[in-house]
């Protein structure tokens, strides 16, 4: 709920009048109810306050304690405040209001850097600590705010959007061709890099520390990979899983204005949604009314989701209201671009726009959605794997049995070679089978992307060699390794960010209970069985929200896609990038190449998503061009 920004000079000289105040008046946007500045010398903070929670009403940024020794700028909420707060006064900490940047100045006097294994929520913060002369800056465990940077040796610069930090005169404006190289092969590998050379982001579960000295960068949380829940079957799995997510839907419900709640008919955001209105009913969410939204796709039977969203209102007995999917020209998407120097949105993801409108004519700051399902509440048929490991005989004969009565003997022996004995292969192996078979699949297919030029595929091949894959050392369950590489993946947590900087934009703070660490750290410790059993994936969340939600939501396995929203894109996509672009960007892409994915991919195979490769190549030629595509 707001945004930060900083400038912090280590040599000494004061930050010039006005830096700071042109950082937050490009993210006025982050800051309705207030921007304010602190400064010092060589340092300049500022802050722009959204106010979201009851207790973020007594809350006034920056915050310092009592002598100026310390100064706090903090995005964020703190969703242990009760117990964090309890936990404070005991140790004989004085707190002067109830609000949650409070808790956390308050936690850094008496814990120090320590303080971040006291807090649980979602936050990007900065302390300057005048006494040791350094800043201590963090990302929560999950990545949920944004946080970006720049170093020089000298000089710290901060700030949640990336336009802030390129608005200053001594930060330069290049393109960092390695990044650019994972942009245009739609392969992002990197967690710390941005589109711009020397312009960096804070990894999430990450703090770091700037000094004279230099920066200290350093992991301060990870999921416990050998923790176990306190359940032996699968009713106490399900009680245990449901009570978590009921908490979690709770805290993460915590407003002083109408909470909206996105429910596109999905098993997810339904569910979320559900359990909202659970809570609200007895007296126990902490929000003073409850409004769902769904995009209505009425007239596209792919994205369609009304039958099961009304179903959803049905069996609650709420009104959900439905909401045309907005649909923006390609110079809307240019502009963006431009304006705040990042990656424009998808238009699957600009859609949903609509639903802050009206949300905000509701009255609504906060948003909830049920981003994250599939990665923390669904599975695989790993459980094969896990229980070969395990050497449990007995259970894996009856898990290939009863795969057999849903799928037949041989798509179930087929699963127990496949997920099952090959997971347990040493990686090298693994590796090489990996390759075949995508060899055997797709012959044609380039090791690197046909389309690239020479150089960015020489780039492209550097990073590959550089990547870094999860230790199946550490892991106690097969499971684990899909689950690690959601939790780092890059392409995953670029969309996490721009869904958070439309949001932010529109004047809502977007929150996400599937991305809770307390969710996720659950998720890590559940057998893969308790996921997904033979057809049905996400097993135990469906369980567990039976009583909240209709049968045929419950027990849906059916999925929307909004290709719809590209489609109407394609025409005027397609004629700009390979008639504006394309000539301009040939030291990116080969125009014979890059022509013939638009006829419907390359080699005839190569790419399953021809529309994400074009709007990335649009998208980054709008951040870094000049030229305006045509308007529609």
């Amino acid at each position: 709920m707001s945004g930060i920004a900083g400038i912090i000079h280590f040599d000494g000289r004061p930050v010039a009048p006005g830096e700071v105040e042109a950082m937050t008046a490009g993210m006025h946007y982050r800051g309705p109810d207030g921007i304010n500045h602190w400064r010092k010398g060589s340092v300049a903070l500022g802050q722009c306050m959204l106010r979201t929670t009851p207790e973020s009403l007594e809350e006034n940024q920056p915050l310092t304690n009592e002598d100026e020794s310390l100064v706090l700028v903090m995005d964020g909420r703190v969703d242990n405040w009760e117990e964090l707060r309890r936990e404070l006064l005991g140790s004989g900490a004085v707190l002067r209001t109830r609000a949650d940047a409070e808790l956390v100045l308050r936690a850094y006097e008496i814990w120090g850097r320590a303080c971040l294994r006291h807090i649980e929520g979602d936050f990007a913060l900065v302390i300057w600590d005048a006494r040791r002369q350094e800043a201590f800056c963090a990302r929560d465990r999950v990545g949920n705010k944004p946080f970006n940077y720049h170093w020089n040796g000298r000089t710290l610069v901060f700030a949640s959007d990336l336009h802030a930090i390129l608005s200053l005169p001594w930060v330069p404006q290049k393109t960092n061709e390695g990044m650019l190289a994972e942009y245009l092969a739609t392969e992002w590998r990197s967690l710390e890099e941005t589109l711009w050379q020397g312009v960096s982001r804070l990894v999430a579960a990450h703090s770091l520390v700037a000094a004279k000295h230099g920066l200290a960068v350093e992991r301060y949380w990870e999921p416990d990979l050998q923790a176990t829940l306190p359940c032996k079957s699968d009713s106490e799995y399900i009680e245990y899983y449901l009570a978590l997510f009921t908490d979690v839907v709770r805290r993460m419900s915590r407003t002083a204005h109408p909470l909206a709640c996105e429910v596109s008919g999905g098993l997810d955001s339904s569910a979320i949604f559900a359990v909202a209105e659970s809570l609200r009913q007895k007296g126990q969410l902490p929000a003073p009314a409850l409004e769902g939204y769904t995009l209505d796709f009425h007239d596209d039977a792919a994205g369609n989701e009304l039958e099961y969203c009304r179903a959803v209102g049905t069996h609650l007995g709420r009104h959900i209201r439905e909401i045309t999917p907005a649909s923006m020209p390609l110079t809307w998407y240019a502009e963006q671009a431009r304006t705040f120097r990042e990656f424009p949105d998808y238009p699957n993801g600009a859609m949903a726009m609509s639903i802050l409108a009206a949300a905000q004519c509701g009255g609504s700051r906060v948003l909830v959605s049920g981003t994250g399902g599939d990665e923390w509440a669904g599975g695989s048929r790993l459980y094969y794997a896990e229980t070969l490991k395990s050497g449990r005989w007995r259970e894996l004969l009856n898990i290939v049995c009863d795969d057999k009565r849903v799928a037949g003997w041989r798509k179930a022996l087929w699963w127990l070679l496949r997920f099952g004995v090959v997971p347990l292969l040493p990686r090298r192996l693994r590796s090489v089978l990996k390759s075949v078979a995508t060899y055997m699949k797709h012959p044609k297919t380039e090791a690197i992307v046909p389309w690239l030029a020479p150089k960015f595929k020489g780039l492209l091949n550097a990073r590959r060699q550089v990547a870094v894959s999860a230790s199946a050392a550490r892991l106690s369950r097969a499971g684990q390794r899909r689950q690690i590489e959601s939790l780092n993946h890059p392409y995953i947590t670029l969309a996490r960010e721009i869904n958070e900087r439309r949001c932010a934009r529109m004047g809502f703070e977007w929150r996400q209970p599937f991305w809770n660490v307390e969710i996720i750290q659950a998720a890590f410790a559940t057998p893969e069985h308790l996921r997904c059993r033979g057809n049905e994936n996400k097993w135990l969340h469906r369980r567990a929200m039976r009583e909240h939600l209709p049968v045929s939501v419950a027990t849906r396995t059916s999925k929307a896609e909004f290709s719809v929203v590209f489609t109407r894109q394609w025409d005027d996509l397609s004629r700009h990038v390979i008639n504006d672009v394309l000539p301009r960007r040939s030291a990116w892409a080969n125009p014979s190449q890059f022509r013939k994915l638009t006829k419907g991919g390359v080699g005839g195979n190569y790419s399953e998503w021809p529309e994400g490769v074009l709007w990335t190549i649009f998208g980054v030629d709008c951040l870094i061009g000049t030229t305006s595509p045509p308007s529609q």
